[in-house]
């Protein structure tokens, strides 16, 4: 494992064209490649991969799982055990083009996701990411970066586009049941659905917390390595919590601070 210090650093500026951002704030979603180089997303490969085998806790067999459990391991807040992590998570790289898709000044630290899909592992259904997150403002965003190369067969992320304009649309967590209910609605809407064909390891989606998404099983033999980074604009506040699920979150990733407080407890640290 390399020595800290001589990480990449991550800390450069990419620079987003206007189209492409106004593209995002229509759709809800947008792919940027090469957020990260061969080189980089290599070495960083490595130390995610082994914080999530490190920090993994999911020990049943597939069969033995829900269809939430089927859909993907998901290890979450590596950066708290992990100095290494930390420095990926932390990146300022990542939090320009997270700030930048959004038109804010500054962005914190919701946390960080593993999720890795195995090789049979199922579907992940239709769902909105801030259904769960119990804050007053719609300028969250998602980074979700494959740190393998993948194609649809392994699990690709797919986009409602145009689904986030109207915030919450069914209490519904991740499950059958949001499948089937998100499904009719996106038909009935005429989203168009839309998802790469493939990606390249560093390259990355961005989506609103309210962008409708889902995605396939794994059909290949190779697991979907994927690191995801959520980021919340700077200046949010705690809501009262809608459902058992943003109750959690508030004590998880708020660490219980009160309903109308700062969205910005010690571990969601401003990143600019």
């Amino acid at each position: 494992m390399p020595v800290i210090s001589d990480l990449p650093l991550l800390n450069d500026t990419i620079t987003i064209p206007a189209e492409q951002i106004g593209a995002f704030r229509k759709d809800g979603h947008t792919l940027i490649k090469n957020v990260l180089n061969k080189e980089e997303v290599a070495v960083y490969r490595d130390i995610l991969v082994s914080a999530a085998e490190k920090f993994n806790t999911e020990k049943r067999k597939m069969e033995d799982r829900d269809t939430y459990g089927k859909a993907f391991l998901q290890i979450m807040n590596l950066w708290r055990g992990d100095e290494a992590v930390k420095k990926f998570v932390m990146a300022k790289r990542f939090a320009t083009i997270a700030a930048d898709l959004l038109g804010v000044k500054n962005v914190r630290i919701y946390h960080d996701q593993a999720l890795f899909k195995e090789p049979g592992g199922g579907p992940t259904p239709w769902h909105q990411d801030q259904y769960y997150w119990p804050v007053d403002t719609n300028n969250t965003v998602t980074m979700w970066m494959p740190l393998v190369d993948i194609s649809v067969e392994m699990g690709m992320l797919t986009f409602a586009s145009g689904s986030h304009t109207n915030g919450a649309v069914f209490d519904h967590e991740i499950s059958d049941e949001s499948e089937e209910a998100f499904d009719k609605y996106v038909k009935e809407k005429g989203f168009p659905v839309t998802r790469a064909t493939t990606m390249q390891a560093g390259d990355a989606t961005w989506h609103y917390g309210f962008t409708i998404h889902n995605a396939p099983g794994n059909k290949s033999s190779v697991m979907r390595e994927v690191m995801t980074v959520i980021y919340i604009a700077d200046g949010a506040t705690i809501t009262e919590p809608k459902n058992k699920w943003q109750e959690a979150d508030r004590q998880t990733w708020f660490l219980g601070k009160d309903v109308g407080e700062s969205a910005a407890s010690e571990i969601n640290p401003l990143v600019l």
